[in-house]
């Protein structure tokens, strides 16, 4: 029985240290502002907005997904940036070079946690980044929504910020029509709009 509760405080002190380093998300600085204030928002706050959005719009999803597991996935799929940093979207190379270092970064923080969450969080992280399932690719979908919706309803302000053309945008965001094609149509139809005014 001792050794049940000495295992249980080990588990909580465990969980205690993997969310206080997550912390650190809310000093990682993204490319989008929040609408109406001048500085950029941290990672922590796109998870958190990420997430709501999912939940929000799940009924539009291309199949029947399993909304908590989307959930999940968004929340988990930031923590390599902790070691990583953000990598501009419409950077290529610098994220393909991000990669490895955030998966580091990702197992890192993990192996704070008791084994069975860490290996909970490890799948999740690698099905978000493979998208090999219907949760996996609507999350993805939702994951780019958000900073779109940010710059359609910012005046363009990280697109204009970094010289983003329409046809970049459309072309490296068309992937999330493989999460939900309504979204996507509506979304590119407001890109559209966005940069004929």
């Amino acid at each position: 029985m001792k050794e049940n509760s000495v295992q249980k405080k080990d588990e909580l002190e465990s969980c205690f240290e993997f969310i206080i380093e997550l912390e650190k998300l809310k000093a990682i600085e993204r490319r989008t502002k929040p609408l109406g204030l001048d500085r950029y928002e941290n990672s922590a706050e796109h998870s958190w907005q990420v997430s709501l959005l999912a939940l929000t719009m799940a009924k539009f999803a291309n199949r029947k997904i399993e909304v908590e597991r989307v959930i999940k996935m968004l929340l988990v799929h930031e923590f390599g940036e902790i070691d990583a940093d953000d990598t501009f979207f419409f950077d290529s190379a610098g994220r393909e070079n991000a990669k490895s270092k955030e998966a580091e970064g990702v197992k890192r923080i993990l192996a704070m946690l008791p084994q069975e969450k860490a290996d909970e969080f490890w799948e999740l992280w690698h099905e978000f980044e493979n998208g090999d399932s219907p949760e996996a690719l609507y999350a993805r979908a939702i994951d780019r929504v958000m900073p779109m919706l940010q710059n359609l309803y910012n005046n363009k302000q990280s697109w204009t910020e970094n010289g983003i053309t329409k046809e970049q945008i459309l072309t490296k965001t068309a992937y999330i029509s493989k999460g939900s094609a309504e979204i996507w149509d509506r979304i590119a139809e407001k890109v559209n709009q966005a940069f004929e005014e």
